[in-house]
């Protein structure tokens, strides 16, 4: 029979990977979808949880000199559900929705490209299922499943340096993906390994772009819409400043990933686990905003950034057969090549449960991130952007039932 201390320490590894997950600087990783839960002991478990980050990253370099010193992150939320049902004693399948990547700022005054704010997130969900083999003291699982991505950009430029008014972005789309896997375990000591991928997606997303017709002007020059927007200037008694909505498409990629899993039990009550995951960040190279009818480029963000490394260690303990903790240590790499301002993240965090009595379970948890500086190199002289290192603090809360 399982030790009942390790029934109350599987679950550790989980709360731990979804706290890291909150406050990472390598790309716009934000939670993960909680597959663990398969493993989990009983025909039906459900759990939910969410993370709150704030974070804190200072301009020390703009070419805007207001910005200095200043902070454009904001707190975001991170929601996560799954729940799982076993179909036979070997055939389990879990149902996952999760924010899974995310971006989120806002400016004291324009950047020089006139930006003011500007946010982005994708919520995954999915369906991944797990069909177990006898295998020596244990279990081989092979892993695998379906997911869709939903895609939402909004930003918001300012040109009232220009003599002009905001221009408002807002693109959405949704792709599909699939991860596949593959997971040894054996229970009677909590030891499980597990591999697992997942396919990285790539958009065109919709939406629309109202702006000024003079900004729209400008950033045509060269293409035959340019004469387009010169016709409303002349014809519309705003000139310039007359808004003008264009049907515009966002195109851009993100990353597939691979991520290796290993826990086991170390002594009685006491469970060591960690995770090593690459995401091909160098994926992204340009979100690139265009004229869905024209397909000329409109604007263009730059980030051109390397694969990131995530490693995870940590420790869990019960202390008796309800309440347990774990801390653990992540490092994520910075991604940045000198187009965009992501450095190293170390996260430390700490957390528990506790078992309710009638079948559900507390769970909770605090993390601190060291968000390194970043600069970058490439852009003109005088107007390439730098961070000071920050920091980020996130809270996490969730409840699992199973029956």
């Amino acid at each position: 029979m399982i030790n009942l201390r390790f029934k109350a320490l599987l679950g550790a590894g989980c709360i731990s990977v979804a706290m890291m997950g909150g406050a990472q600087a390598g790309g716009f990783s934000r939670g993960s979808a909680d597959t663990d839960i398969i493993f989990e002991p009983g025909n039906f478990n459900m759990r939910s949880s969410v993370t709150y980050v704030s974070p804190t990253r200072k301009f020390n370099k703009n070419g805007n000199p207001r910005l200095i010193g200043t902070n454009y992150a904001e707190d975001y939320i991170i929601p996560s559900f799954a729940a799982k049902f076993n179909l036979t004693d070997n055939l389990r399948c879990a149902g996952t929705l999760v924010n899974n990547n995310g971006g989120n700022a806002r400016y004291a005054s324009p950047t020089l490209s006139g930006k003011i704010s500007e946010e982005f997130t994708t919520y995954e969900s999915a369906l991944t299922c797990g069909l177990g083999f006898d295998a020596g003291q244990g279990k081989f699982w092979l892993l695998g499943g379906g997911f869709m991505e939903k895609f939402e950009y909004n930003r918001v430029n300012s040109y009232a340096a220009l003599g002009m008014g905001n221009a408002t972005l807002n693109l959405d789309g949704q792709k599909y993906g699939f991860r596949i896997g593959a997971a040894y375990e054996i229970p009677d000591i909590a030891l499980r390994a597990q591999l697992m991928y997942r396919s990285g997606t790539k958009y065109g997303a919709d939406g629309n772009l109202n702006a000024p017709a003079g900004v729209l002007f400008a950033a045509t020059a060269g293409t035959p819409l340019q004469a387009q927007f010169a016709r409303i200037i002349a014809a519309s008694p705003l000139g310039k400043n007359t808004p003008v909505d264009v049907p515009a498409i966002g195109v851009g990629a993100l990353p597939q990933s691979v991520e290796f899993k290993l826990q086991s039990g170390i002594a009685p009550g006491w469970l060591a686990f960690g995770s090593v995951k690459w995401t091909d960040w160098s994926q992204l190279t340009t979100l690139d905003v265009r004229s869905k009818s024209a397909g000329f480029t409109i604007s263009q963000d730059k980030y051109f950034w390397k694969d990131g490394w995530t490693v995870t260690g940590g420790v869990g303990h019960a202390f008796n057969d309800k309440v347990s903790g774990f801390a653990s240590l992540t490092w994520d790499q910075g991604v940045g090549t000198g187009w965009d301002i992501t450095g190293d993240t170390y996260t430390v965090a700490v957390g528990g449960s506790a078992k309710d009595g009638i079948g559900g379970e507390f769970r909770g948890g605090v993390g601190f991130s060291y968000l390194g500086a970043g600069e970058e190199t490439n852009y003109a002289p005088g107007t390439n952007q730098g961070v000071k290192a920050g920091y980020a603090i996130a809270f996490n809360a969730g409840y699992s039932l199973k029956w």
